[in-house]
């Protein structure tokens, strides 16, 4: 009895459950990191068992989070390890292309396959008037070969395909490039590729950051141990408090059906987004750099409080940091950068514009997508002058619209994506206006939002106007302030309401990025359309101020927990910076009563089952 009870303990632990992953904010990832520490101090020296003992431990992780696409993973390795060493070999350049091509084609045929399939199926439909449907053939052809039960119309997807695709391709490429030699042990290569503290959710490492480490000895003060410790309990409770209990307690009840919820709980809601989003995603990031931290590997810093942004752009080069610089090395710059433009700078801005007339089945957006590039060959055919900037902006949108289909393959991504690469363009030009001509510009979108809520009368013109208004109200007193006054009183002011423009727009496009999120393929472009349309109806409708204080007082706790998120997101880097080196440097048994204290507190806080990250499903 006793034997059969062991086995049934260990099967349970060596088997793949889609409903336990092994989740940082579980029990049994603590466990399980725990024994392999354990292991790990024993190794942590012997630099090829480490890297042996380490890959293994990883696909197993991956293994209990994805099931048998571990295999898929473990293709991705060894496939990549010997294209990097072949096109190392090849004295030719035009062999070493072919390898990287093949390469590259292979990894994206594979990520395309499992992301994409119901996207580019929906514009085939679009386009032929077809009603095809998705089959698993991968499934299905497990199931005649060797009797497993998989469902074969359905295409599930791997967690954290995205993620380590992007990280190989990088690694390819800079091979080819030849700034970076190929990893010559392929329990090397598999190490960095399968790392399980950052495999799933990021951050994207570099070869050429990560490889090195491999080859270090490990190395660990108390300072950074205290450090490391700090990252865990910081990204714990960031994600088990401020993402979780607003997620699950507010915002995710109100993007279920923003119908039943009053404008003002559907703005709270979407600003509550905003703060989950990140505290969830940075968590994961803290916790994957603590994990790491403690046998002695560095991950790249991934987020830097991309709130204090003063503008789209700079909220770029601040959130998800590793994904925007490797879509500035490996697609942007490629492409021509701010310096020309390639073949691939029309190509996909041509692909893209007609997957957004098929996907949006509308002749409105037809005729805009038209009119627009009319407008933009006129300028580039009359305005040699205009040239060099409409294909760097050209460029710089194909980035930010592919930078969106990587998150999902629907509308409300790409919608998402466009929306940001519009933001970045925008703020390019408004930058170079005068003060006349910014309140001019700001009063002409005012007028034009105003007008059209004047005769046509739609929740998103109402949206429209009262922004427009605000934005040209701030640009006047701006422009008044600036001609009373000196430039470095101005700083400080201009800095804080670029802070507040810059994160309401960046809320306002989170409205099309959550509602295409948790959702299947198959349906996500109509449901996350309607979740964004019917969100965007209650704000822009009329509103019953009287029932306000009773919404604050009954959601007290989630308005305060947010406002509490928020003031210590925008707190100077300095004072984080100072209290973070300070718990480092606490005597252990003062750390530890503080992280029985934290622990104590998350514990309190857990009012439901547990929920993934995020940024899993990307």
């Amino acid at each position: 009895m006793e034997i059969n009870n062991i086995i049934n303990y260990l099967y349970t632990i060596f088997s793949f459950n889609e409903n336990q992953p092994l989740l940082f904010t579980q029990f049994y990832f603590w466990a399980f990191f725990a024994i392999v520490f354990a292991f790990f101090s024993m190794l942590h020296n012997k630099l090829l068992l480490r890297s042996i003992f380490l890959l293994f431990v990883s696909l197993f992780f991956y293994f209990k989070t994805s099931g048998l696409f571990v295999l898929m993973l473990v293709f991705a390795i060894v496939f990549n390890f010997f294209t990097a060493r072949r096109i190392e070999k090849v004295e030719t350049a035009i062999k070493k292309k072919i390898y990287l091509i093949f390469s590259v084609v292979i990894d994206l045929s594979v990520l395309f396959y499992f992301k994409y399939a119901y996207f580019f199926t929906d514009i085939y439909n679009n386009l032929f008037s077809t009603n095809n449907q998705i089959i698993n053939y991968l499934a299905q052809w497990s199931n005649n070969l060797i009797g497993t039960h998989f469902t074969v119309d359905v295409i599930l997807l791997p967690v954290g395909i995205s993620f380590f695709t992007f990280q190989i391709i990088s690694y390819v490429v800079d091979v080819y490039r030849g700034r970076l030699k190929a990893v010559t042990n392929i329990f090397d290569f598999g190490f960095y590729v399968s790392f399980f503290p950052q495999l799933v959710a990021g951050p994207i490492v570099r070869a050429n950051v990560f490889i090195p480490q491999i080859r270090q000895k490990f190395f660990l003060s108390e300072k950074q141990f205290g450090i490391a410790v700090f990252w865990i309990l910081n990204g714990m409770l960031k994600k088990m408090i401020l993402s979780d209990y607003i997620a699950v307690n507010f915002i995710d009840r109100v993007f279920t059906n923003p119908m039943m919820y009053t404008g003002f709980e559907n703005l709270m809601a979407l600003f509550g987004y905003s703060l989950q989003v990140y505290a969830d995603f940075s968590g994961y990031t803290d916790i994957a750099i603590g994990v790491a931290m403690l046998m002695g590997f560095h991950l790249p810093k991934n987020f830097n409080s991309p709130y204090k942004a003063t503008n789209p752009g700079d909220f770029w080069k601040r959130w998800h940091i590793s994904l925007s610089s490797w879509l500035k090395d490996y697609l942007y710059i490629p492409m021509g950068g701010n310096r020309n433009a390639t073949f691939s700078t029309y190509f996909f801005i041509l692909l893209i514009a007609l997957i957004v007339v098929f996907l949006a089945d509308s002749l409105w957006v037809t005729i805009s997508v038209i009119a627009l590039f009319v407008i933009v060959l006129l300028l580039f055919i009359f305005s040699p002058s205009a040239r060099k900037s409409i294909n760097t902006n050209i460029n710089l949108m194909n980035t930010m619209l592919l930078g969106g289909l990587w998150h999902g393959a629907s509308w409300n991504f790409m919608i998402w994506g466009g929306l940001n690469g519009v933001g970045i363009v925008i703020y390019k030009f408004w930058r170079k206006f005068t003060m006349y001509q910014q309140i001019a510009m700001t009063l002409l979108l005012f007028l034009v939002f105003y007008a059209c809520n004047y005769f046509f009368h739609r929740p998103a013109f109402q949206i429209g106007v009262i922004w427009s208004g605000i934005i040209f109200v701030g640009t006047l007193i701006s422009v008044i302030y600036r001609l009373i006054t000196s430039n470095s009183t101005l700083k400080g002011v201009n800095r804080v309401w670029g802070i507040f423009l810059t994160f309401v727009f960046i809320t306002f496009t989170r409205l099309f990025f959550r509602s295409g999120s948790n959702l299947n393929p198959a349906e996500a472009n109509e449901i996350a359309w309607n979740t964004a349309k019917d969100m965007v109806n209650q704000i822009g409708g009329k509103w019953n101020f009287s029932l306000i204080p009773s919404i604050l007082y009954e959601y007290k706790n989630i308005f305060l927990l947010f406002c509490l998120g928020m003031i210590i997101h925008w707190l100077p880097e300095r004072w984080k910076r100072w209290y973070r080196i300070n718990f480092a440097l606490l005597p252990k048994p003062l750390m530890i009563l503080v992280i029985v204290i934290a622990v104590f507190i998350i514990y309190q806080s857990i009012t439901s089952d547990l929920q993934a990250f995020i940024y899993f499903q990307f």
